[in-house]
């Protein structure tokens, strides 16, 4: 073989090895943005009490509905065994900000006989011939605090504990003040979630989608507009 052959071979072998290396870091990447709630709550680094990220908490295959809407409860109990007396398809018992809760995706709000029915968030719009999945999530976010720009493959829920929320897409902007207050927002368009006020926002987060779809995806081709920000008080 010439020289030439040689150096051709080479470089040839050198382009391939750096387009495996772009592909591997893709693949990488995109798992990381898909995967983006997927930091399991139970993690020992995770201290509630510290503003960070959303984690975790439950998952829970509901397969199909064949309803066009459902109802998100929040239930609290002394005890997680109180709980579990209550708990029927489609809740999760979780341990979260001091208490036990049993959270709930049903056709209606559910009536705890041995806890205290805290809310219920919805109706939440789906697609009957749709199977789903529900991941439930927890946050704690400081004043003026965001979480990064994503978008769902379905709807999204909001229950916050404590603090005011806001929540930015491109139809518009959602504001909720004081311990209580809920959002839903429909899948597919890109979001800022923002805590407003004066003390950090606590709060729990449903998302219904697609198992076969990734239920988070980081994305970067929108810019919000500032409408939270401006919200701040």
């Amino acid at each position: 073989m010439s020289i030439i052959g040689i150096f051709l071979t080479s470089a040839m072998v050198k382009h391939a090895l750096c387009a495996l290396a772009a592909l591997l870091l893709l693949a990488v990447s995109t798992s990381a943005s898909a995967q983006a709630t997927s930091r399991r709550c139970e993690d020992a680094s995770i201290n509630e009490e510290q503003p960070g990220p959303a984690c975790l908490l439950a998952h829970e295959s509901l397969g199909r509905l064949n309803v066009d809407a459902v109802y998100w409860s929040l239930d609290k109990y002394p005890s997680v065994e109180a709980a579990r007396r209550d708990s029927v398809k489609g809740g999760s018992i979780v341990k979260a900000f001091g208490s036990v809760w049993l959270l709930t995706v049903g056709h209606s709000a559910s009536r705890p006989v041995n806890g205290e029915h805290v809310a219920e968030v919805g109706p939440i719009s789906l697609d009957k011939d749709t199977s789903y999945d529900a991941e439930f999530l927890k946050s704690t976010f400081a004043p003026g605090m965001t979480a990064p720009i994503h978008v769902h493959s379905g709807p999204e829920a909001f229950y916050a504990v404590s603090g005011d929320s806001c929540l930015e897409t491109p139809d518009g902007v959602q504001i909720g003040r004081g311990a209580g207050n809920t959002m839903i927002v429909r899948g597919g368009p890109p979001m800022l979630l923002m805590a407003l006020g004066p003390e950090p926002r606590k709060g729990f987060a449903l998302i219904l989608h697609d198992p076969a779809l990734a239920p988070t995806t980081l994305v970067h081709h929108w810019t919000p507009k500032g409408l939270c920000k401006a919200a701040m008080r």
